[in-house]
């Protein structure tokens, strides 16, 4: 798989912040932690995630890693609906612009208007159960290094099995609670390793994308993730999302395939495909999730593309561009 291949969109969620707007340690004074009955936010306010991934890599991998911030992390481009169809929407790219520039502490979410990052909480002992660690142990606490990245992950002397879990295990994440929250836990029912079944996925105007998966057996609750985004090294210039039934198959129509190729092309242009299962408990900010996820990310044909990682992967007198095309 080519190195440019991106992270899921839960996983880039847990990771999106910056160091720099992680806050330091609480240096030590004791803070009273709020009680059971604090109160909690609003549930339709995502402000965290603990993913728990079966990775597409050679060879794969079993992933965990979580963060939990005090708001919604603010984003400095906004995805407006161009376009809906079905399960499906098109996307396009707005990006807002700020004078003076916000700096190292905020996102410019709308035009001259600066919002403080999202700041990363600790949330207490969390421990995690049903994922199996190379020894067979299937509970283990997550570290969370307060001073520096912030983000809950599996200790360095913990290797996870590989899958991690079979599907319909339960998987539970339970935290002890903090200043910051009270105590809460999370379960989700195990996925199966996602199998896309069409491994060609040429792109091509007015005609519809068909993508076919091995559905999961004995009606598991789980639902497919897509994203389509053929312009991402380039600067996006917008992208196809779909979140739709796990049944097997899923049709992009030609109306909307053939507008996001009007948008233009980078190189390495990339379909995403994402098996979820997803369980939710509430802080004192709002919703955290805990997803069990199987990602798979390949590679699409648009017409006229040629992507290249450096001058030697096209014909001359074609060079290779700041966008990763032969041109």
């Amino acid at each position: 798989m080519h190195h440019h291949l991106c992270l899921s969109f839960a996983l880039a969620l847990a990771l999106a912040l910056p160091a720099a707007a992680c806050g330091g340690d609480d240096g030590g004074a004791a803070v009273d932690a709020p009680g059971p009955d604090a109160m909690l936010g609003d549930p339709a306010v995502l402000v965290g995630s603990f993913v728990v991934s079966l990775v597409d890599a050679e060879p794969p991998y079993t992933s965990v890693v979580g963060v939990v911030n005090d708001k919604v992390p603010p984003e400095a481009v906004a995805w407006v609906v161009a376009t809906t169809a079905g399960d499906c929407r098109l996307l396009k790219p707005r990006v807002p612009f700020c004078t003076p520039a916000c700096g190292g502490t905020a996102v410019c979410v709308a035009d001259n208007t600066c919002e403080p990052y999202a700041v990363k909480q600790d949330v207490g002992t969390v421990t995690l159960s049903g994922v199996r660690t190379s020894t067979g142990a299937t509970s283990f606490d997550l570290v969370f290094p307060s001073s520096t990245i912030r983000t809950y992950q599996v200790p360095g002397t913990i290797s996870l099995a590989y899958p991690g879990f079979a599907a319909g295990d339960t998987i539970a994440i339970t935290a002890t609670g903090s200043s910051f929250t009270p105590a809460f836990s999370i379960s989700a029912t195990a996925i199966a390793p996602l199998v896309v079944t069409n491994p060609d996925r040429d792109l091509a105007r007015d005609a519809p994308l068909d993508l076919t998966w091995t559905p999961p057996t004995g009606g598991s609750a789980t639902e497919i993730f897509l994203k389509l985004d053929i312009s991402h090294h380039g600067g996006s210039k917008g992208k196809i999302e779909c979140t739709t039934a796990d049944d097997g198959a899923l049709t992009l129509s030609a109306a909307m395939v053939t507008e996001l190729l009007d948008l233009g092309a980078a190189g390495f242009p990339t379909v995403i495909l994402e098996r979820r299962a997803v369980g939710s408990a509430l802080t004192t900010a709002g919703r955290v999730d805990l997803m069990i996820g199987s990602e798979i990310e390949r590679p699409v044909t648009v017409p006229g593309v040629i992507s290249c990682d450096g001058d030697e992967d096209c014909t001359p007198p074609a060079t290779c561009q700041s966008d990763l095309t032969c041109g």
